[in-house]
């Protein structure tokens, strides 16, 4: 059998060559350290650099990137072992330098790949020594760069000259950190005859068609799997015997001598079907590949699989060409995200925190991620998640928003990292669809790349020969996209709306966010909007005094350009002008929550044309104002809570239509969606002080069936559009599963035109075994409600928010917090006065801390006792 041992403690780790900046005695430095880790992690851990998340810690630790680092460890060897002794790297970021026993064995110049060296002829009886040093990286990218010649990238640093995170170097969502050690496992690997080199299964399913209609249960599979062996010196004159088996069906082959390949296949009828968790179950099944000599087991690979067919679907049509995802034979609509590395230092990400981010996923109702080609192919947790959890997988490349070289050994190092990566990850069912790279395309057309090029090469052999040829090869069940967004055709503008899969960032860089409605796409792959990160995220990274948007710590979380000033003019054309930086906090959020959900409705909105919608982003890295529904301390912003309601199986959304009004109905469930719609126009001025119900301008309602994965619109009644009171009026839509909460609610005019009275509300709080319920009543039309309950405890979690009522009616939220059995004056305090936020509420200095704040005119409060 193969014996493998990872190399996990015993580490040390020192500065070889310590950069300018570096801390006095640092060159003495010997720290112990564990690996899986990369230096910044080792330097926390020993308590020599502050957290570069907090402050401005980030502008005084570049010098760690720029240093050269010496990871050292022992191993002991059996003089009477024989076998074949391999070290095996996982991942080294980056550029390294491999040594054993004071000789050379290997370098490295990729991240995102894996590296195995033959050791067997370097090492002595007893002890070994293995150091693995880290070159600066930035030193060996502006060498290629030197050989290659400048490409067009808006970000200074080299990212594009170095296989390694482009992110990893800035971005604007993330800090400037730049890593390095041994990120991923190093293990030490022992064999005598043979092992499994690489394994390749590749899976096709055929999807039983239903005779109703209704969503296919179970299928036909085949299962292909491709095994190469290596074989140890000596043993290349033996027979060996492969074997697969899965579902309970098995197949073996012979591998003569002199031979390393082989493949077997299995054939599986009345298979149970994979399916996204929105519309199905995800059963797994384990496969597993044996490699044998003399019926001796010599090796092994076990890994679960799913069954189910995907297609992309790129057919031209009277609009141009669609871009529709079919899982199992059913058109879908894609309702994402798209992800980042969770972590600056991924080496400390666990498979619980992807799990809460995950899972944070779905209960949003998001059935893909896309796995952003700006950071890194994530772990195998990541995928086994997705696989378990029913969330649909969209792998880039890793090529972002510049040109990259094509000549010299950055080419090599592009294709072993492709192979590498798809056979790692081609067993997941939830893995669809493989994409070659991030805005480069549109790069080389609309940001004035050509000129600087003068001809040269950019990065365009990678996405339209070599990587389609990887996958082609290696991976043939499952598509290959060349780029996001791409239009399908390297010579069309490669964001055009009526082909493939365009990227939207004029709302949010120069329109406001009305002008999602503008645009009639086929699918979106990338849209967003800004908003901070939650108080306590905040309080935690920023001392008081640097909550301020002037503040230069506060300035250093905000990494887009101009985009405070872009946040100031995405409030002015909506909401009232915060008067401090509180007001200013919650308003941008619930700006965000407000734009996203904008977008989201109206692509739906226009379902089939329009396929699928991915959020940029679904989480961040660090504590930062960015595009993230859930932010860097991993709480979920207000915008969360808004994709949560915007991506329902069942949809009710009010949109445009030919300069009138329609209620559009949105049904992704396989059963049919009837009812009742009930719509009233309601006149908010006079306002209600009381909780008196508003007066009644028109009402009707109309009987609706929407059938499976289909729309239906409604025209909304000409008397219901028109009204004297247009900044105040409210189009008021009940019905079954119209929304969360059975109603929705349609504003005619903007909340800085329509507040003219404060906003008024009571609040009664009560604990309950778990936490504490607050049941919030409105007086008046209250916007967009928010509690704050990380005020309370930086881990309590608040079931809703960005809640509007009407007056009279009330909303409980649920407030889960370890905090509720304790028996103290500042939870009883909270519990009297809940931090409540809305539009048009203002503080009113009852109690502390204070219990609401939000923009408008002042407003009254009566708060309900405990």
């Amino acid at each position: 059998m193969i014996e493998s041992t990872k190399l996990t403690s015993g580490w040390t780790v020192r500065p070889a060559s310590p950069a300018p900046g570096a801390p006095a005695g640092a060159r003495k430095w010997k720290l112990p350290a564990t690996v899986p880790s990369v230096v910044h992690t080792v330097l926390l851990e020993n308590g020599r650099i502050a957290d570069p998340y907090v402050g401005q810690n980030e502008e005084l630790q570049h010098w760690v990137g720029r240093s050269e680092w010496e990871y050292a460890t022992t191993f002991t060897h059996d003089p009477a072992d024989s076998r074949r002794t391999e070290l095996v790297f996982d991942g080294l970021d980056t550029v390294a330098v491999v040594r054993v026993n004071g000789q050379e064995v290997a370098r490295t110049f990729n991240q995102h790949r894996s590296y195995v060296v033959d050791v067997t002829d370097r090492i002595r009886a007893g002890a070994n020594d293995l150091t693995i040093t880290f070159l600066n990286v930035r030193d060996y990218a502006e060498g290629i760069r030197a050989a290659a010649g400048v490409q067009p990238n808006g970000n200074p640093e080299p990212f594009q000259y170095v296989r390694k995170s482009a992110c990893n170097f800035g971005w604007d969502w993330g800090p400037n950190l730049v890593t390095a050690g041994p990120w991923r496992p190093v293990s030490i690997r022992r064999y005598g005859t043979a092992r499994l080199h690489t394994v390749r299964p590749s899976i096709t399913t055929t999807a039983a068609q239903e005779p109703d209609g209704g969503l296919p249960a179970r299928g036909e599979a085949r299962i292909e799997v491709d095994v190469e062996v290596a074989r140890a010196a000596g043993a290349a004159a033996r027979e060996l015997t492969l074997t697969i088996e899965c579902g309970g069906r098995s197949a073996s082959v012979l591998l003569y001598p002199g031979s390393t390949t082989a493949r077997a296949v299995v054939e599986l009828s009345d298979v149970e079907l994979w399916w996204p968790h929105d519309m199905g179950e995800q059963p797994l099944f384990q496969l597993t590949v044996t490699l044998q000599a003399d019926g001796r087991r010599l090796d092994a690979w076990s890994k679960k699989i799913g069954f189910r067919q995907f297609e992309l679907k790129t057919e031209p049509d009277e609009a141009g060409s669609s871009f529709v995802f079919a899982i199992n034979g059913i058109d879908i609509f894609v309702k994402g995200a798209n992800w980042i590395p969770d972590d600056c230092f991924p080496s400390r990400i666990t498979e619980d925190r992807l799990r809460q981010r995950l899972t944070q996923a779905t209960a949003a109702n998001m059935n893909l991620l896309r796995v952003w080609g700006g950071g890194i192919y994530e772990s195998d947790a990541f995928y086994e998640l997705c696989d378990s959890l029913g969330l649909l997988v969209w792998q880039d490349f890793l090529f972002a928003c510049a040109g990259y070289p094509e000549e010299g050994p950055l080419y090599d190092e592009v294709a072993r990292e492709a192979e590498d990566n798809v056979v790692r990850l081609m067993h997941h069912p939830s893995l669809v669809l493989w994409n070659g790279n991030n805005e480069c395309f549109w790069g080389f057309w609309d940001w004035n790349w050509k000129q600087e090029l003068d001809g040269r090469g950019w990065g365009r052999r990678y996405y339209t020969d070599l990587l389609p040829a990887v996958v082609a090869e290696l991976d043939p069940a499952r598509p290959y996209w060349a780029g996001s967004p791409y239009s399908g055709d390297p010579e069309r503008h490669p964001n055009d709306p009526r082909h493939g899969n365009v990227h939207i960032w004029d709302v949010w860089n120069q329109d406001d966010y009305a002008h999602y409605a503008d645009w009639n796409p086929r699918f979106v792959s990338e849209f967003g909007y800004q908003g901070p990160p939650n108080w306590s995220t905040l309080a935690r990274a920023l001392e008081p005094a640097e909550l301020d948007l002037d503040a230069p710590a506060f300035q250093q979380h905000q990494k887009a350009e101009d985009g405070g000033a872009k946040l100031q003019r995405g409030l002015s054309a909506h909401l009232p002008m915060p008067s401090d930086f509180q007001e200013w906090h919650f308003l941008t959020q619930v700006n965000q929550a407000r734009a996203i959900k904008f977008g989201i409705e109206h692509f739906r909105a226009g379902w089939p044309r329009c396929a699928g919608s991915i959020v940029w982003q679904l989480n961040d890295c660090w504590p930062v104002v960015s595009w993230a529904a859930v932010d860097g301390d991993g709480r979920p912003k207000p915008l969360w809570f808004a994709i949560r309601e915007a991506y329902r199986p069942r949809l009710a959304t009010v949109q445009p239509r030919g300069g009138s009004l329609a209620l559009v109905l949105v049904n992704d469930s396989a059963r049919a969606w009837e009812g009742t719609v009930g719509l009233e126009l309601l006149s908010a001025c006079p306002a209600a002080a009381d909780g008196r119900a508003l007066p009644v301008e028109a009402s009707g309602q109309f009987d609706f069936r929407v059938p499976p994965r289909g729309t239906v619109e409604v025209p909304v009644p000409l008397e219901m559009q028109e009204t004297g009171l247009p900044s105040a009026a409210v189009l008021a839509i009940r019905g079954p599963d119209i929304s969360g909460s059975g109603r929705l609610l349609y504003f005619f005019g903007e909340d800085k035109d329509r507040i003219t009275t404060p906003a008024r509300v009571t609040a009664r709080s009560i604990r309950v075994p778990d936490g504490i319920d607050v049941t919030v009543t409105a007086l008046t039309v209250v916007r967009d409600l928010v509690l704050q309950a990380d005020r309370l405890d930086p881990a309590a979690s608040v079931s809703d928010q960005c809640v509007s009522l009407l007056p009279g009616e009330s909303h409980t939220f649920r407030i889960t917090t370890a905090c509720a059995g304790e028996d103290s004056p500042a939870l009883e305090a909270w519990c009297r006065h809940p931090v409540l936020q809305a539009v048009g509420l203002k503080e009113d200095g009852i109690g502390a801390p204070a219990p609401y704040f939000g923009s408008g005119a002042p407003r009254q409060s009566v708060p309900g006792p405990v």
